[in-house]
């Protein structure tokens, strides 16, 4: 037990997803694992391990934004082991290309500040995926028949954006999607020696504010979780 997550020694698996909304971790736990287990209620952030084609998996929900996100996977990887994470959330796209229902797997996670930025001082430190990872979500995707982005993304540290600017540069400069995570949790992997990963499903578009309805939302989030999995223990 640590002071933001409940679970006693070896409840949480070594592999570990990790969507913001703590009732996503709910219906993904419900829908995909068998045996799931509830091993987290602390501060309403639940967290479930169950069985996924006989691998123990845990999906604990992070919150939004990176500094609560930095606060759950510290303690995942430091307190309970885990060696796996991928992020599995939405993202909002930069492209006119990435279109809405679109896979995005971040190769790399600029920002402009994480919970980490302190560490490194002077040096823009370059966060980055696990290979393979990445190769195996890519590979899983492509076999689904749905299409799949690799390439950088923007972790933003606020959600009501008033930087128009720095959107004009970083579409500019190919940058393929938005969200709010990716980077501390890439940060965080590269110190402890973990695998990482962020996939995101586009539920927005930045260029033409179109938007994902609620009902395709859940479907793709399926698809994305299945990815995810099997990117996992490929």
């Amino acid at each position: 037990m640590t002071i933001h997550i409940g679970a006693a020694p070896g409840e949480i698996a070594e592999t570990v997803l990790l969507p913001g909304d703590p009732l996503r971790a709910k219906w993904a736990a419900e829908t995909f694992l068998t045996d799931a287990v509830c091993v987290n209620r602390v501060r309403g952030m639940l967290g479930f391990t169950g069985n996924w084609r006989g691998n123990r998996v845990t999906i604990h929900g992070t919150g939004m934004g990176m500094p609560s996100l930095s606060i759950y996977v510290n303690e995942l990887i430091r307190d309970y082991g885990a060696r796996t994470l991928i992020r599995i959330g939405s993202a909002g796209a930069m492209q006119h290309d990435v279109k809405l229902r679109d896979l995005v797997l971040a190769m790399t996670a600029s920002t402009v500040s994480t919970p980490s930025a302190a560490i490194f001082r002077e040096l823009n430190f370059a966060p980055c995926a696990d290979f393979g990872l990445l190769a195996a979500a890519h590979r899983a995707a492509v076999a689904r028949g749905i299409t799949a982005h690799v390439g950088g993304i923007y972790s933003s540290d606020v959600f009501y954006d008033e930087r128009p600017d720095l959107n004009e540069q970083m579409t500019r400069h190919g940058v393929l999607a938005v969200e709010m995570e990716a980077a501390e949790l890439y940060i965080l992997a590269a110190r402890h020696g973990v695998r990482a990963l962020a996939l995101l499903t586009v539920s927005d578009h930045l260029p033409t504010g179109a938007a994902m309805p609620p009902g395709d939302r859940e479907r793709s989030f399926g698809d994305m979780v299945e990815i995810a999995l099997e990117a996992a223990f490929a």
